[in-house]
């Protein structure tokens, strides 16, 4: 089950996330999520237990604001107080060399770029720490949101890492995320963030240390377990979180995964005490938002315009659809702003599921011609046919293959369509890249220019941007083109290996029945002649 915003919330029908309340007293009203049944029904709001707690001043606030609002005051109030509370153990080793490095580095030179992540961060924050707390591991995790993406939703790394807690493809899969052409909830901060829960609790099971896990996290649970046995002896009488640090001085882990923990802590120090480090942080209204239950396909634009919702708002909530409509193939929860659920729902309920749907579907058939012509006769770029057809099948000439259903878009999906890379591309190269080159794709790697990439599968720069309906030069890495040679320059190289050989081959026979026979002198063969005429004549004479 997918924990919610509050802990204690449960509904009839699971929404896939729960919202965060603002911290308003009239935010409190919409807290809890709208939940929207497949059959349109809004399910009711169960009310939320309160929490035990210990803590005199925890039980105030929670009997005063509620159990979801009673956390970010309680925060607010640690923030405030000279000496803050962490939940991960930062005293320890707050004057280990590289902790007070980093400690300094965010207090001076990254004091603005540190400020300006925990300002974004404040809008996530409350709803990171409720998580954490409900699945029973320490809130102050939240920095490492911190220092993987500066709590950017759509941070994206150079080896394809995505999101604010910035995982691969492969791993945000085995977590439970969707990552496809449609949906890439690495991009979602809720769904997200309960994937990073799951994974670092298997990891600090496997570990039993928070700190190691950590590392694991960043650095991957193999090469940390790899770790831990080959310097056993080295390591030996080192407990707990200790481990870590006995780990990064040897000469093992990478450099990012030694300074991956330090940076943790430091961060946690400075970002309980921002005052005391001479930082002053803008705080932003909690995440928080209503969630329905939309059939596959539907355009975000009938979303929007139901609940009279700006395309910004909706995409700011549903960062994770990526082309404008809900997945084609299964009916997904979308976010809209808290308060607004039940009237969009009944405004989606007025519209016929054509208006609802984000695009029509048509036939190709025998007489189509180029890609660039159907997606002219349509209204479309090749680039915007594309993106919601990414399975388009074309000759190698471009034309489309007579019989497959295309899908045509409404025009005013466009306004909430993302223009992304593959989500399903772990690394630019790799197996991935090799399967499209073979498919007569090519995946763009960072450098490449549309001169290099024409000159390597034989065609001219401008029949690569007709193919593509690119209008520019500008490329994206980890962007897939179509090319019309499907063999790569390796390939090439093999044929003309093969070629040449033939050559050989051909140039060595005619040379050799184009010899010279050998030379015989002259006087040898009237010798030999003569002998041969004088036999025969005795041959003739002896005959009766």
């Amino acid at each position: 089950m997918l924990l919610g915003a509050s802990a204690c919330r449960t509904h009839r029908v699971a929404p896939e996330v729960a919202p965060v309340p603002s911290t308003t007293p009239s935010a409190i009203v919409g807290a809890a999520p709208i939940v929207r049944a497949p059959n349109n029904i809004v399910a009711p709001r169960p009310v939320a237990p309160p929490v035990a707690t210990g803590d005199d001043l925890a039980r105030t606030l929670i009997s005063v604001f509620g159990d979801t609002l009673a956390p970010v005051l309680l925060d607010a109030a640690n923030r405030a107080g000279d000496d803050p509370v962490w939940d991960l153990d930062v005293r320890s080793y707050e004057t280990q060399t590289r902790v007070a490095h980093y400690v300094q580095l965010f207090s001076t030179s990254g004091r603005d770029r540190f400020a300006a992540r925990l300002s974004r961060g404040s809008r996530y924050e409350p709803m990171i720490r409720a998580k954490l707390r409900a699945s029973g591991m320490p809130e102050d995790l939240t920095y490492l949101a911190l220092i993987e993406s500066g709590y950017d939703p759509h941070a994206y790394s150079r080896a394809a890492a995505v999101g604010m807690w910035q995982f691969m493809s492969g791993t945000a899969r085995d977590v439970g995320l969707r990552v496809d052409w449609w949906m890439d909830e690495r991009r979602d901060p809720v769904r997200s963030t309960d994937a990073a829960i799951r994974f670092l609790g298997i990891l600090q099971r496997q570990f039993g240390s928070l700190y190691l896990a950590a590392a694991a996290y960043n650095g991957g649970p193999g090469r940390v377990a790899r770790g831990l046995t080959r310097f056993a002896g080295e390591m030996e009488g080192s407990e707990g979180d200790d481990r870590f640090f006995a780990l990064a001085e040897q000469d093992y882990l990478r450099a990012e995964t030694k300074n991956y923990v330090p940076q943790l802590i430091a961060a946690a120090l400075v970002a309980k005490m921002p005052a005391r480090y001479g930082l002053s942080i803008d705080s932003t209204a909690p995440l928080s938002y209503d969630s329905l239950r939309v059939d596959a396909g539907t355009s975000m634009a009938s979303v929007a315009s139901a609940g009279g919702v700006s395309s910004a708002t909706m995409k700011d909530l549903n960062p994770a659809i990526l082309r404008g409509i809900t997945p084609p193939d299964v009916s997904v929860w979308v976010k809209v702003p808290s308060g607004s659920g039940e009237r969009t729902a009944a405004a989606l309920d007025g519209l016929s599921s054509d208006e609802r749907r984000g695009f029509r579907t048509v036939r190709v058939d025998g007489s189509t011609s180029a890609t660039t012509k159907f997606a002219d006769r349509e209204g479309l770029t090749v680039k915007q046919l594309r993106w919601f057809n990414p399975t388009l099948k074309t000759t190698r000439s471009g034309k489309l293959i007579a019989g497959q259903l295309v899908r045509i878009p409404e025009r005013a999906v466009f306004a909430f369509a993302r223009d992304l890379p593959d989500p399903s591309i772990e690394r630019y190269g790799g197996d991935r890249a090799r399967a499209l080159t073979r498919s007569g794709y090519h995946v763009v790697r960072r450098g490449e220019t549309l001169g290099g990439i024409a000159k390597r599968y034989g065609m001219s720069v401008s029949r690569l941007r007709s193919l593509n309906g690119l209008r520019g030069t500008r490329l994206i890495a980890g962007q897939t083109l179509r090319v019309v040679a499907t063999r790569v320059s390796t390939t090439t190289s093999s044929a003309k290996k093969a070629s040449a050989r033939k050559a050989s081959v051909k140039k060595a026979s005619a040379k050799k029945s184009g010899a010279k026979k050998p030379a015989v002198k002259k006087s040898t063969v009237k010798k030999q002649t003569a002998k041969t005429s004088t036999a025969a004549k005795r041959k003739t004479a002896a005959k009766p």
